[in-house]
């Protein structure tokens, strides 16, 4: 072992390897893994080993087809054997409303370029898997790239790949402590005090203890997990063919071959969390006592679904623990308080991910970016609030128990909530609001009579008429809508505009106006769309997406400048915006003096208390957004509400707004605009400033703009009566896939179903002809003109 190392990585499983692999692939070869037992010890030795490039999340299957991908290249690479068996598998869906998200999920796969794959029939499923029973069956979607690898060959594959790159692995010494040292760890072991540049928390089961060694509470519980191998069953001697991986989803149970019988596991509904503070430091190659009673009910189903189950015994039972975090993926990235500290853990699929997890650490750390969009597994995700131990029992659990329970896109699932809500969150509950979440906080959806209570569906919701309503009282009279689910930055200093100059590609607005801004990677990809204030007294505020909040405070730090001052004060500062024709007679009915041109701020009085104003919104009306002290947020409710009486004001929600918007052609952050997409891509390089002489990104976005986008942003009008895009359906032209959605809605003033895409150029002209698949359904669309509803803008600035 050496005194030094650039990286240290803390782990000795499947992921901690893959990072050291990467990491030495992509050119840092001075590197060490440090695992306190032996590889594999923890999680990874007993894993079933699934593989499958199929998930809900598009952007983490396209990170399982790249560990598929990998796979055999590092099994070349190392020369150790994985037991790589690409057998196909097969999804089954016994509900209706399953088998019609299997077709919606079918062209979502197509849409990230998983073409290996096509639904099934019953009889189709039958004759790939012989030993089950398809009783109850509607379908299924078949995968080519499905199948499993032998865990401990693969660990060990990794490894050596990364060794004969130039890493070490250590064993048998355990990490006691870490210090930073203002420019380096001092990583202190059993076997020795390690100085290192950066570490890697990749401890699987005892990520919670490495995480505490620098202050930090991961947001991370194991679980128990069980499954099943059984003895020869003599229907698979009959068969010259591997049945393929199975999951049935109403069953809970996934299935694979394993030499002459199976494997079956189970996601029970009864779950139970095992040392939630993390593993003892003595857990190694150990296993816990199974609990038949508790997956009594899946069990049972297991035996129906796989009628030789009753012919054949059971030769092992493997319940082991498996570290999930509150949605279920990865934790990965740096961390904003702590320096030179990287995440790899709460990868409770490592085999199917962690290929995938290693590529995109060792691309942050190296090259300061990710090649494709990791925010499904960034750390930043997650704020200090969620780290709170009932918090993450709750949604643990909440997930676990739910790996195969179908989630609607208009679910609201119950754990870890109410967590955070606005001061006037029991007031707008008894006006009938129905509730969202955002990064744990409360935020109004629609508002509807109190014994309405909402279908979950794939389709429009049956709370349509709600939200329509609400529409309508925006585009004819006011809108009423919390705004305390945004983020806010106060920016003030000598230095305070140098720093916004540089770190924003926008030109900044003068003294008492706002404007969009746009803000870039140094590969000119996109790091935000805020608003920034310039309050005309040496104070600025950055407003943004109150779910991003961590992620842009990471990114503020990263790039801070001299003389400056950046407090995050979104929890001090709550608000309301109101939009619509009656918007400014509303608020001249409190304060007559108020008057703003368009996109201008101040500091205006509203009765008793004193606001801060902005004239701007984004459901393309004249509308205002105002912004008070937390305690007062009550109070400002009930003057807008009185002072709108007479001009039909109405309460309204983010569905509202979503339609709204969507008939401006205004996008949004994680469906428009994303991090691996450029400004020019977007539309938003029309809001940069490209007389700037410098600022971050500048470079590369003009190298973009010259080269001409390879997809752009257009808006679709669709003949979909019953539902709407969610994002990433696929877009065609006579057969040919030419791009996917990025979101969409129902216009209720423009009377048509509306969807925001990302599409090859040649067919971004107004009038075009596509087609687009919406819950598994092809449906005509045509591109439209930019803004369906107010092309000019005049209600906006009027």
């Amino acid at each position: 072992m050496k005194d030094q190392y650039r990286v240290v990585v803390i782990g000795g499983g499947v992921v901690g390897a893959s990072v050291l692999y990467h990491l030495a692939k992509f050119g840092w070869t001075d590197v060490a893994l440090v695992e306190r037992n032996v590889l594999t010890a923890g999680s990874s030795w007993h894993a079933a080993g699934g593989i499958h490039a199929l998930n809900a999340d598009p952007n983490m299957a396209a990170l399982q087809a790249y560990t598929i991908d990998l796979l055999s290249e590092v099994e070349a690479e190392s020369g150790i054997d994985i037991g790589l068996h690409m057998t196909g598998g097969i999804t089954v869906a016994c509900d209706p409303n399953r088998w019609e998200w299997l077709q919606g999920a079918h062209r979502t796969f197509q849409t990230i370029g998983i073409d290996d794959c096509h639904l099934m029939t019953p009889d189709e499923i039958k004759e790939k898997c012989p030993i089950m029973d398809t009783k109850g069956v509607i379908g299924g979607l078949w995968a080519d790239r499905e199948g499993y690898v032998d865990t401990t060959g693969t660990v060990h594959a990794y490894a050596r790949a990364a060794k004969k790159r130039g890493a070490d692995i250590i064993e048998h010494n355990k990490v006691e402590e870490l210090h930073w040292k203002g420019d380096h760890w001092q990583v202190v072991t059993e076997k020795g005090t390690i100085k290192a540049e950066h570490v890697v928390n990749a401890g699987g089961l005892w990520a919670k203890q490495c995480g505490r060694m620098v202050g930090l509470d991961l947001p991370v519980s194991p679980l128990s997990h069980h499954y099943f191998l059984t003895e020869t069953i003599p229907a698979l001697e009959q068969i010259d063919f591997e049945v393929p991986m199975t999951v049935d989803l109403e069953g809970f149970t996934y299935m694979r071959q394993d030499k002459k019988g199976i494997l079956v596991g189970i996601y029970e509904l009864n779950h139970q969390h095992w040392m939630m503070d993390g593993a003892p430091w003595n857990y190694g190659i150990e296993l816990l006592q199974e609990d038949t009673d508790r997956i009594e009910n899946e069990l049972m189903m297991a035996f129906d679904r796989y009628p030789a189950l009753n012919d054949v015994g059971i030769s092992d039972w493997v319940n082991g623990a498996f570290t999930f975090s509150p949605d279920g993926n990865p934790l990965v990235g740096p961390v904003e308080s702590v320096p030179n500290y990287w995440l790899a853990c709460g990868v409770m699929a490592g085999f199917l991910q962690g290929g995938g997890v290693g590529k995109t650490l060792a691309e942050w750390m190296i090259h300061g970016d990710t090649e494709t969009d990791a925010w499904s597994m960034d750390i930043a995700r997650y704020g200090p609030h969620q780290s709170n131990r009932e918090y993450i029992k709750q949604t643990t659990g909440q997930f676990y128990s739910r790996r195969f329970v179908m989630t609607y896109p208009n679910e609201q699932l119950p754990a870890g909530r109410p967590l955070r809500m606005a001061p006037a969150h029991d007031a707008m509950t008894e006006a009938g609001a129905r509730w969202g979440c955002s990064w744990g906080l409360e935020t109004p959806l629609y508002f509807a009579p109190k014994d309405f209570v909402e279908t979950p569906s794939l389709n429009r919701s049956d709370a349509a008429p709600f939200v329509e309503a609400e529409c309508k009282a925006v585009r004819e009279a006011a809108g009423l809508l919390d705004i305390t689910g945004f983020s806010r930055f106060e920016v003030y200093g000598p230095g305070a505009e140098a720093w916004l100059d540089k770190i924003f590609a926008t030109k900044l607005p003068k003294a008492g106006r706002s404007r969009l801004a746009v803000m870039l990677s140094p590969e000119g990809k996109l790091k935000g769309d805020l608003t920034l204030f310039n309050w005309g007294d040496g104070t600025w505020w950055i407003m943004g997406s109150y779910y991003l909040r961590q992620w842009h405070k990471r990114w503020f730090a990263d790039h801070e400048g001299p003389n400056m001052i950046l407090r995050d004060i979104s929890d001090d500062v709550c608000g309301f915006s109101v939009a619509g024709p009656n918007a400014k007679a509303i608020l001249q009915a409190i304060q007559p003096d108020l008057t703003l041109p368009f996109m201008g701020c101040g500091t205006f009085d509203l009765g008793l208390l004193r606001c801060k104003v902005g004239r701007l919104s984004v459901t393309g009306e004249h509308g205002y957004e105002i912004h008070c002290r937390a305690n007062e947020h009550i109070a400002l409710r009930r003057m807008l509400l009185e002072a709108g009486a007479d001009h039909g004001l109405k309460e309204v929600g983010f569905n509202a707004l979503l339609s709204l918007r969507i008939e401006k052609s205004y996008g949004i952050w994680s469906a428009e605009f994303t991090q691996d997409r450029t400004a020019a891509m977007t539309g938003m390089d029309r809001w940069v400033d490209w007389q700037k002489p410098d600022f971050i990104g500048r470079d590369a976005a003009m190298k973009d703009r010259d080269a001409g986008p390879s997809q752009v942003l257009v808006t679709l009008g669709l003949e979909s009566p019953d539902a709407d895009c969610a994002g990433y359906e696929p877009v065609w032209s006579e057969g040919e896939r030419i791009g996917f959605t990025t979101s969409g809605a129902y216009g209720y003033t423009v009377g048509q179903s509306i969807a925001m895409a990302m599409v090859d150029p040649k067919y971004a002209e107004p009038g075009t002809d596509l087609t687009v698949h919406v819950v598994g359904k092809e449906r005509q669309a045509k591109v439209l003109a930019p803004s369906p509803y107010d092309p000019d803008g005049a209600a906006m600035r009027g």
